[in-house]
């Protein structure tokens, strides 16, 4: 009997224990210097550019006294490599410090009061993107040719034309102006009414799913068809083998491993690439956050959200790799072989 998804997992968690541990050391190894090479730019690409982040802070008003006064607190006064190396020592004993743009917040707090926001979003995106791109395969890949699979080209056509601020601009025409079905930029926060906080996220989190479910209906369902045509398909509908059981006891299977690393790059794209998203919905996200720290030039700010995102999209992929694995033991990470 074949074994279930969940029973080779286990097998595989069991078997093969050093193989995994090998692995996952590879891959924190990997992410720890992917996040150390993004907080290095980040910090590089923001220390050069010119502007003094302290005369921002405090406007043109302030006396020189004040300006250099605030520059010696932010740490302007001493030369980049120790600004870099006593940022990265306070970012890893999770001292954040303090938003030089936003009256001297708590960097930690504002991020930890934008994370629901941004997560909520991604979850809200992910779920209609899953419950669009799923049936938006298995049911026209039955009958190629057909009326469903000429719509289904058309449409995902249209959705990877698209981008998503642009399918936010037509969202917020046309379901808020035109239907009135919500009011545009009027954000409800979530702690005050969960409930109309997740019903204005509706159409943000549509704009972000139906140009990356255009995608990866696209991308799976070119594969599962190359699948079909393949000899092992063609030898098992001759043996007596139905189609649908040929479909989802094989294809889907082999079309699985693709299919975990392009949604890998997609979620971790939804929970770091909402950026566009909130300015054109009145979000106040991470993304949004981002923006304003970039323009008032708050280095501290902006380089611990990079470094977030940058965590983001890294723990996506990973996570997607495992997925991989557990599907299918053979396949070596890293190569994309069969080992």
């Amino acid at each position: 009997m074949a074994l279930t998804t969940a029973t080779r997992g286990a097998v595989f968690w069991k078997n093969r224990g050093g193989g995994i541990r090998s692995f996952l050391a590879r891959r924190l190894s990997i992410t720890l210097l992917t996040l150390f090479l993004v907080s290095l730019l980040t910090f590089l690409a923001f220390a050069l550019i010119p502007g003094d982040p302290a005369l921002l802070a405090l406007g043109t008003e302030a006396s020189e006294e004040q300006v250099l006064a605030l520059r010696a607190e932010m740490g302007l006064d001493k030369g980049l490599a120790e600004r870099y190396w006593t940022w990265l020592g306070k970012f890893l004993r999770g001292d954040l410090g303090n938003s030089a743009r936003f009256r001297g917040a708590s960097i930690a707090g504002m991020i930890l009061e934008r994370l629901p926001v941004t997560f909520s979003l991604a979850a809200l995106s992910l779920g209609f993107m899953l419950l669009i791109a799923v049936p938006a395969v298995l049911v026209p890949v039955k009958k190629e040719g057909g009326i469903a699979d000429r719509i289904l080209n058309t449409l995902t056509a249209l959705n990877i034309s698209f981008p998503g601020f642009f399918l936010g601009v037509l969202f917020i025409w046309f379901f808020g102006i035109v239907l009135r079905l919500f009011v545009p930029g009027a954000y409800v926060d979530y702690r005050r009414d969960p409930l109309s906080f997740a019903l204005y996220l509706v159409f943000p989190a549509l704009a972000l799913a139906l140009p990356n479910a255009a995608i990866l209906v696209k991308f799976l369902r070119a594969h599962i068809l190359g699948q079909l045509k393949l000899d092992y398909v063609r030898s098992a509908l001759a043996r007596g083998a139905g189609r649908r059981r040929v479909l989802y006891g094989h294809v889907l299977k082999n079309a699985a491993v693709p299919g975990v690393t392009l949604l890998g790059m997609i979620v971790g794209e939804i929970c770091a690439g909402s950026i566009v998203i909130e300015q054109v919905f009145a979000i106040p996200g991470i993304g949004r956050l981002l923006i304003s720290s970039i323009t008032s030039r708050d280095y501290s700010l902006v380089q611990t959200l990079v470094v977030y995102m940058a965590f983001m999209v890294v723990l996506a992929n990973t996570l997607a790799d495992i997925g991989i694995r557990i599907i299918d033991p053979r396949i070596s990470a890293g190569s994309g072989g069969v080992s």
